[in-house]
């Protein structure tokens, strides 16, 4: 950053890319995998984009093939992916006592989409500590499971799934078929869906939360609540409708389902519902095979997966906020109204252009690159567009189709899972860049559409 002017979108999708082929190149060493498993290429650099880009898909079982070194590369992919390459970059300048610079400031700045250059390294290290903290509290819950089950391994267990399902990765180590195993055990379903709703919401949500809860003073010397701002308000709400709309839809379509719902009783009829709708925030978990749900129900799942966790955290997808902004605009174009407004709060149109480009970016991807995997695979509609969804979505659930994907198939899921990763955050932060320097107006026109 300091020898070279790189913007902050070409660093970040540099920073992946490069994090993807360095994992790569490691999960190819021998000592990466278990004495008499072999790794081609195609299969580490697809587990090595999956991680980096936090989204579990694998071509391969993980706990089976790689070994401890390998799963440790692992888990730096994920940590990396997950606090992305700029909160790494502000760790690795303040760990070599390296002064943080003015472009620096304005790389995290960009980032995180602030609107001040105050106090930005010390943001980062917050982010930082509570991203640790709450993975060791993950790992704590995690352990009273593990521990009993698996002996000493069972600690790393611990330590592996809290941070792959805080950096919503949903990669696991426990033979291939996720939590299923674990359907009806409370802990395990607690402490996933608590990491998996945090980190969803967003580092600034935290921040927020925190300035509103803490006791205040008046002038007076009485307390009172400030209020909370937009952002913090659409996140919360939109997060809360959407977890509530996929586990009600899941209990009504799949409530008598035998391979699914069906042969549970009503409580951990509630717990799984409940959990596969949280997992589709990106997450990648599962207690129930995805196969095993019915069409109505994956057609939610795929709206669900498409939207994603919320802005600034480690969840994927265009976003809660991106979805809330579209709808308000929609409906303020229905009633004839001039401007955007959500909650009583105007909204800039330079910021409703950018949730459009968001969409329609992520939309044409899904849509071009699952016609060519479609082509190259010959496979089933459903678990393709499922397939990719998840994969432009870094949610990392599928329907079957990953472990038998072609090499030319692997290629394009990888390629899917990188622009889904990248995408949307380059976008995003590319209406923050500078303009392209034009200070004129074309000439207005007129246009019919709908």
């Amino acid at each position: 950053m300091k020898k070279h002017r790189h913007t902050t979108t070409g660093i970040i999708m540099l920073g992946f890319f490069l994090g993807a082929v360095t994992g790569t190149i490691g999960l190819l060493l021998p000592i990466s995998v278990k004495p008499g498993c072999k790794l081609d290429f195609f299969d580490a650099l697809f587990v090595a984009m999956s991680s980096v880009c936090v989204t579990g898909l694998s071509t391969v079982n993980i706990g089976q093939t790689f070994s401890a070194f390998g799963q440790v590369i692992l888990l730096f992919l994920i940590q990396f992916g997950g606090l992305g390459i700029v909160t790494f970059t502000t760790l690795v300048l303040c760990l070599f006592r390296q002064r943080i610079t003015l472009a620096d400031r304005m790389l995290i700045q960009n980032a995180y989409n602030l609107d001040t250059l105050s106090g930005l390294v010390r943001l980062t290290m917050r982010i930082l500590k509570v991203t640790l903290t709450l993975e060791g509290i993950g790992a704590v819950g995690y352990a009273f499971v593990f521990v009993p089950e698996f002996g000493v391994k069972g600690l790393w267990y611990s330590v592996f799934h809290a941070v792959s399902a805080f950096c919503n990765a949903g990669i696991d180590l426990l033979g291939g078929n996720s939590f299923c195993n674990y359907a009806d055990n409370i802990m395990v379903n607690l402490v996933t869906v608590f990491l998996i709703i945090v980190s969803g919401l967003g580092f600034p949500v935290y921040w927020e939360i925190i300035r509103v809860v803490r006791p205040h003073r008046n002038k007076d010397g009485n307390g009172y609540a400030r209020k909370m701002n937009l952002q913090a308000k659409i996140v919360l709400v939109s997060t809360f409708f959407l977890i509530m709309s996929g586990a009600l839809l899941t209990l009504l379509f799949e409530y008598n389902n035998p391979d699914t719902l069906g042969e549970m009783g009503w409580g951990q009829k509630i717990m799984a519902a409940f959990f596969q709708s949280v997992t589709l925030r990106t997450a990648g978990f599962a207690t129930i095979s995805q196969e095993a749900f019915r069409p109505s129900s994956s057609l939610v799942y795929l709206v669900l997966m498409f939207i994603g966790g919320s802005p600034a955290g480690t969840a994927g997808g265009v976003k809660t906020v991106t979805i809330v902004l579209l709808l308000a605009s929609m409906f303020a174009n229905i009633s004839g109204k001039k401007d955007v407004c959500v909650m009583h709060r105007k909204i800039a149109d330079e910021t409703i252009r950018r949730c459009v480009a968001i969409v329609t970016f992520s939309f044409s991807v899904l849509l071009v690159l699952t016609v060519t995997l479609l082509a190259v695979q010959n496979s089933n509609f459903l678990d393709t567009i499922y397939e990719m969804t998840s994969a432009i979505a870094t949610v990392g659930l599928s329907r079957g189709l990953t472990g038998i994907l072609k090499p030319a198939g692997k290629l394009i899921v990888t390629l899917t899972m990188y622009l889904g990763r990248i995408g949307p955050i380059t976008l995003a932060l590319a209406f923050n860049g500078q303009n392209s320097g034009e200070d004129f107006s074309y000439a207005g026109s007129k246009v019919i559409v709908g």
